[in-house]
């Protein structure tokens, strides 16, 4: 099979755009964030080699149908259990970025790891909001980067008439230090194609999730990757790792990559760190545990 653009049509009728660069082998899956595209994996869709890659937008965002329904990350776990069923892949390796590591994490607690050898997860809190209940070193592990205040003037902000401008002072807090030039431009013109009625929403969702409890049931291999120039503390990228029985982790330092975009700042080291991990995999030097 060939690389080629697809379609995907959800259970409940919505139009997904899909990429599969084919080959046979188990494929690696990619995940974006929210309000970014599967265009944001530019350098990794033909960067490891032979391996078949798979990415999708999901539902409103990149060049996916933006419906007026579905934006929970539960339901953006159910979509990407539909893109498995549509391309017939009955195993596979999942990389989550940002949001997208918490639609890993939901499709595993909904529906079980049968299908999921391994997986990568990139700069993504295991809780995004401080709750009041929450410890100083609770909060500090989780990597919760907004209190519940901060998160609802977000949400209100991104839908008022300057939403536009309050998304591009959050995204670029998700970088230190400067950006290049063509860089910034690209991922902003992504974002733009995510409308609001999607990205607030969905930012709630996602934002509202407590994943503390679900990531310490993972029992498939497991690379954690953080940044030292994230917004993400890479403390709580290390916490994670240690929650997750047996995991792997990875902190890139900021002469590498300094943003939450390493895979876009820097892909050669990117992709030299998850082909490291799957090749592992591969070769059986990583243990895997069914969820129970």
């Amino acid at each position: 099979m060939s690389a080629r653009r697809i379609e995907v049509t959800t259970s409940d009728g919505v139009v997904l755009g899909a990429h599969d660069t084919g080959g046979d082998g188990v494929p690696l899956l990619l995940l974006h964030g929210w309000s970014q595209s599967q265009e944001m994996f530019r350098h990794q869709l033909t960067g490891f080699g032979a391996r078949r890659v798979i990415s999708f937008d999901m539902r409103g965002h990149g060049g996916s149908e933006a419906p007026t329904h579905g934006y929970r990350i539960a339901r953006f776990a159910a979509d990407l259990r539909d893109v498995l069923e549509a391309l017939a892949v009955d195993r596979v390796d999942l990389l989550g970025w940002s949001m997208g590591a918490s639609v890993a994490w939901s499709y595993l607690e909904l529906f079980g790891d049968a299908r999921v050898r391994s997986l990568v997860v990139v700069d993504q809190p295991a809780a995004v909001i401080a709750q009041s209940w929450m410890s100083e070193e609770e909060r500090v592990r989780a990597g919760s980067i907004l209190p519940v205040d901060g998160l609802v003037a977000l949400a209100d902000a991104v839908a008022g008439p300057e939403g536009e401008s309050a998304v591009r002072a959050f995204v670029r807090g998700m970088f230190s230090g400067p950006v290049d030039e063509e860089l910034w431009s690209f991922v902003m013109s992504e974002v733009a194609r995510t409308p609001p009625h999607a990205a607030v929403p969905l930012l709630i969702d996602h934002g509202t999730q407590d994943w503390r409890d679900v990531v310490r049931g993972i029992r498939v291999p497991t690379l954690v990757i953080g940044c030292d120039g994230s917004h993400v503390p890479p403390e709580s990228q290390r916490w994670l790792a240690e929650r997750i029985p047996g995991a792997r982790v990875h902190v890139f330092p900021r002469d590498i990559a300094s943003s939450h975009f390493p895979f876009l700042e820097n892909p050669e080291a990117f992709n030299a760190v998850v082909g490291a991990f799957l090749r592992e995999v591969e070769h059986g030097a990583l243990d895997s545990r069914p969820m129970h």
